[in-house]
């Protein structure tokens, strides 16, 4: 009888190779939905208001997909995020379902 399974020691470069695969990840504070008017009326100082309420989670998405949520933070001169909840499998997998077309 022989083992069809690879020797651990074949697979561990196939997954190198993934380690180096470029992703984008973006993080929204809120969304809001405006004229082309409201937006050529925009001007510095401005105010534009988002869909979310202050200290509300902000969504993080990977290659846009949102895969985790999180809170502002801090780090140094610069902003970041604290991962506070990573979606499950299951909850990744209806994000998928529901954007293909029926």
């Amino acid at each position: 009888m022989t083992d069809t399974k690879e020797p651990a020691s074949k697979e561990a470069p196939a997954m190198d190779m993934l380690l180096d695969i470029p992703l984008r990840i973006s993080v929204e504070l809120g969304r809001q939905q405006m004229t082309v008017a409201d937006i050529l009326g925009l001007g510095s100082g401005s105010v534009v208001e988002l869909d979310k309420a202050a200290g509300e989670a902000l969504d993080i998405y990977v290659n846009g997909r949102l895969v985790a949520r999180g809170e502002a933070v801090m780090v140094g001169d610069r902003y970041g995020v604290r991962i506070t909840e990573i979606q499950s499998r299951g909850e990744r997998a209806r994000q998928v379902s529901q954007e293909e077309p029926s």
